[in-house]
């Protein structure tokens, strides 16, 4: 899923060489990394990080484009499996309480066929032995995408797209808000916003790249 080259016996959608080969950033065990530096004064976001780093034309757009536009839900899946084990061993992240991934609007989710986020969120949740909510976090107004526009732009297409549903149920809980990419963080800000609304939250952030 990274190189388009065949899988050996026992490898599974990356084979070993792009496992050792792909860039991970390290980022879990660093508090003041660039993925959570983004966020300081606009969002309340405690800890964040990224696995791999984004560039284009590379072998982490390659996974992304699988992921989100050619069905391969499992990948994602994968990719939380082997995040996850990261993360559990940081202290920054072990006393994660709920996992919730970025929401899709439920017409962009019945025209995709599924949230690549969830996927990730769902192999994450599995491998850090936490809860997966899907439910309490929605997206209520359908938006452009948000791929060709700049930060100003991304931040008014997603500013109060979000509600949440039972802030009452998060009060006082480590929430995990789980993306794909973060490249603005515009939509992880307006996410973090909305989940602010829950009384003593505490909000960190992961994805599956960080595009700087």
């Amino acid at each position: 899923m990274a190189c388009s080259n065949a899988l050996l016996s026992g490898e599974q959608h990356i084979c070993v060489k792009c496992l050792i080969d792909l860039p991970k950033t390290y980022y879990h065990i660093d508090n003041e990394n660039p993925v959570v530096k983004s966020f300081w004064g606009r969002a309340p976001v405690k800890y964040a990080a990224a696995y791999y780093y984004f560039k284009k034309n590379s072998g982490v757009q390659s996974l992304l484009h699988n992921l989100k536009y050619k069905g391969q839900k499992e990948l994602g899946e994968r990719l939380g499996l082997m995040y996850g084990a990261d993360l559990k061993a940081s202290d920054n992240f072990k006393t994660v309480d709920v996992i919730m991934p970025v929401p899709l609007h439920k017409k962009k989710k019945r025209q995709r066929g599924y949230n690549q986020s969830e996927h990730f969120a769902m192999g994450l949740a599995q491998s850090m032995g936490v809860m997966l909510d899907t439910k309490s976090l929605i997206k209520t107004v359908h938006t452009k995408s948000q791929t060709k526009k700049n930060r100003i732009e991304r931040v008014k297409n997603v500013a109060e797209v979000f509600t949440l549903t039972n802030p009452q149920q998060l009060a006082g809980k480590h929430v995990l808000l789980v993306d794909d990419v973060i490249t603005t963080g515009a939509t992880i800000e307006a996410c973090a916003l909305k989940l602010a609304e829950a009384d003593n939250i505490t909000i960190s952030v992961v994805s599956i790249a960080y595009a700087n």
